[in-house]
């Protein structure tokens, strides 16, 4: 049965790519744009350089059959100096996000106001990677219907700390793909238990195929499926015995799933994921013998208002977290961003109070929540900084037994 929190998530999801269709090399680009938005600076000591990497599998596309598995990946590390900042978003992604933008379960606003595809990262392209050491690596996977460009202040922000950060987008379940050639691959989300499980057995063996090719890649061989140049000095800079892994909503649950599978990735965030996508997960059945850290919004029922915590204290939003909770034979924790919304997690947070001037009454909230912006993604990058420091760096974790009353509106639930 889906439990409140997965209608909320799958609302969400749908909402986002509802009524796209497949998008091809030859659709128009119509946006006019009017908002321009900016992303924050990096927080870390490090330059942060950036390069997309396009992967094929030998194995069968789930979806389609006929064809093998291709991903797209962003893999961003700490770099020298010099390049030019990147795109957010590809111009055909960037296209397809917003004809998703109008659907009122998502952000209510009219399309082609915005310049999607004229934001910046605050991360470079066409630069050396900073060869001062070898780096952890650390995977970001999205949430369903979600894209991975939407990840990118938090993953930027890490890499700046001293990370190599690998992007996944899962083909057919993220809102939009754009594959070189300007070909673009929407997705679709059911809640449907075939739906979901089919889901999470690619996105496992979409991370692992992952972890395989950086291997390959760390060993000298060029994985993208163009043998397009690599950034010089990636090839050695990969420290592949310290592996992390993070997501938000289904990829959160992908993070838990994946490290119960693939005992390389040695800790973990789920960003307000439930945890029993179609059925209850391996994970929280049986627990992990590494970290993982738990990160949960608060979900507001709209008829009512009443607000209930996303914590494995609150077993009728999500049962999945208590179990798991129960289970876990290591390291974890349960830290609430009191009044948070779902998409809070995601860029949403740093692009939603840029749009004031374009969205409806209640629109920031829903979609974002009552807690201050600003403060609330200068805490979502400290903690993951400090936990992946914590456990692929061993880091001392204070942050973690005591709190900083410089984050307010977090709290670790006991």
């Amino acid at each position: 049965m889906t439990d409140v929190f997965d209608r909320r998530v799958f609302a969400g999801a749908v909402g986002l790519i509802a009524g796209l269709g497949l998008l091809t090399a030859a659709t128009p680009i119509t946006i006019s744009p009017q908002v321009r938005l900016t992303l924050p600076g990096l927080t870390g000591r490090y330059r942060v350089g950036t390069v997309d990497l396009h992967l094929v599998d030998a194995r069968p596309d789930p979806w389609q059959p006929s064809e093998q598995r291709e991903l797209m990946v962003t893999v961003t590390y700490p770099a020298q100096g010099g390049g030019e900042l990147a795109d957010w978003m590809s111009p055909r992604a960037a296209s397809v996000f917003d004809q998703s933008v109008p659907d009122p379960a998502f952000l209510d606003m009219p399309a082609g106001v915005v310049d999607w595809s004229g934001t910046k990262r605050p991360a470079v392209v066409s630069v050396a990677v900073d060869r001062t050491q070898r780096w952890p690596v650390v995977l970001f996977s999205h949430g369903l219907g979600m894209m991975r460009e939407l990840g990118s202040v938090l993953t930027d922000d890490l890499a700046g700390h001293g990370y190599i950060v690998v992007s996944l987008s899962h083909p057919h379940d993220s809102a939009a793909i754009e594959f070189p050639g300007g070909r673009v691959v929407t997705g679709s989300a059911e809640s449907s238990v075939e739906f979901l499980q089919r889901t999470m057995a690619a996105r496992i063996a979409d991370t692992r195929f992952v972890l395989d090719e950086l291997t390959r890649l760390d060993r000298g061989d060029n994985p993208d499926a163009g043998k397009h140049p690599l950034p010089t000095g990636l090839v050695g800079a990969l420290d592949l015995s310290a592996i992390g892994m993070f997501g938000h909503s289904l990829g959160g649950c992908t993070t838990a799933e994946s490290m119960y599978y693939d005992r390389r990735i040695g800790a973990g965030i789920n960003f307000d994921g439930a945890m029993s996508p179609g059925k209850t997960g391996e994970s929280v059945q049986h627990g992990l013998d590494r970290p993982l850290l738990l990160v949960g919004s608060d979900f507001v029922y709209p008829a009512t208002g009443d607000t209930l915590e996303h914590s494995h204290m609150s077993t009728d939003i999500d049962p999945s977290w208590m179990e798991f909770w129960t289970n876990q034979r290591a390291w974890k924790r349960d830290l609430h961003f009191d009044g948070a919304a779902h998409n809070g997690f995601t860029d949403l947070q740093v692009v939603v109070p840029q749009l004031a001037q374009v969205l409806k009454r209640g629109a920031q909230q829903r979609e974002i929540g009552r807690i201050d912006p600003e403060q609330s993604v200068i805490a979502q990058r400290a903690y993951v900084a400090a936990f992946f420091d914590l456990h692929l760096k061993h880091g001392d974790g204070r942050l973690f037994d005591e709190g900083n009353p410089g984050y307010p509106n977090t709290r670790f639930i006991p």
